[in-house]
């Protein structure tokens, strides 16, 4: 039987984004500037820990998954974890930096990926360099040409706008996508502890962009009920189309339909609130289904309607490693 998980302000969720890992091998200035170190005392979520978890959110109705990190593709066993969220009926996207994607990309398709998302920061291999830690720039444009002609469901391109480092590129963008079936979004630079300072240097907001592009002819697209936050825009005469992700405009929060949880088993209600409740000991066996699904009921009023970034509290969000953002 399904049921509808529902909040206090009457917003469906039906999405799930789940960290598989904390680990990453980059280091991107906005997030993980001196690299991945370890932390945390407690194991990654199993795969049979992982398989329990998403039986619980597909008897609530969830229909889409997202795999994060950190950085997914470094876990081994992530086609085992992408072919048991398929066969559990979940549209299974993937968000990735890109590294080596050609030389994962084929089996990960086989194993069930339907919607595959790659960071690219720059369209400058000097610029990717400065802003990522790796000099992979040429390397993830040739993979995410082949991973095109591999048939799936969409392509998307995750751009974080940073002001003095790609805020001069848009034109470059633009012409990356005309005759690419990809949707560039971009991501409005985020707060959190670790990036105060680069945040306050590089944030700038994407209602300047969106003016200019509306102003080259594109349109405003409509949005079903399981899209993610972007607003995106189509132009006849492209191929591709551009979105943007931005927090801080009016009413965000109110068709919020996601939540998250860590690698760890975490389950987050808002990405920029505070704290986050363990769903760990109900992994442990198939018999805790319907605790589970309780519990994640009951957790639920706990959500708050809207972050408070508008008032400069980004909640206690360390980093944006921890869950995939």
């Amino acid at each position: 039987m399904s049921l509808a998980l529902n909040d206090p302000q009457g917003r469906q969720f039906r999405y799930l984004r789940l960290s598989v890992t904390d680990v990453c091998n980059y280091r991107c200035a906005y997030c993980l500037p001196q690299g991945y170190k370890k932390c945390q005392t407690s194991q990654e979520l199993t795969l049979s820990e992982i398989a329990r978890l998403l039986r619980a959110f597909s008897v609530l109705s969830f229909k889409k998954l997202r795999l994060t990190g950190g950085e997914p593709t470094l876990r081994d066993d992530l086609p085992e974890i992408i072919r048991e969220a398929s066969s559990s009926g979940f549209q299974v996207g993937l968000t990735t930096n890109g590294y080596r994607l050609a030389q994962k990309v084929r089996r990960l398709k086989e194993s069930g990926l339907s919607l595959l998302n790659v960071s690219l920061d720059s369209m400058s291999p000097q610029r990717f360099k400065m802003v990522t830690g790796k000099d992979e720039l040429t390397n993830l444009q040739r993979d995410l040409d082949e991973a095109l002609t591999l048939g799936f469901e969409r392509i998307k391109i995750n751009t974080v706008l940073l002001k003095g480092l790609n805020d001069d590129e848009f034109p470059k963008f633009l012409e990356y996508v005309k005759q690419r079936p990809i949707t560039l979004r971009f991501i409005e630079l985020m707060p959190t502890e670790q990036n105060k300072e680069f945040f306050h240097q590089h944030h700038t907001r994407s209602d300047l962009f969106v003016k200019e592009l509306k102003s080259q002819g594109w349109k405003e697209n409509s949005k079903d009920a399981n899209s993610g936050p972007a607003t995106e825009y189509s132009h006849e005469e492209f191929l591709g189309k551009i979105g943007f992700i931005s927090p801080y405009a009016e009413n965000f929060c109110a068709q919020c339909n996601r939540l998250r949880v860590s690698a760890r088993g975490d389950l987050r209600l808002c990405l920029f609130g505070k704290g986050e409740v363990s769903l760990r000991d109900y992994l442990q066996d198939d018999e805790s289904l319907k605790e589970l699904v309780g519990f994640i009921q009951n957790t639920l009023h706990l959500k708050p309607v809207s972050h408070s970034l508008h008032e400069g509290d980004y909640g206690d969000m360390r980093t944006l490693s921890t869950y995939g953002g």
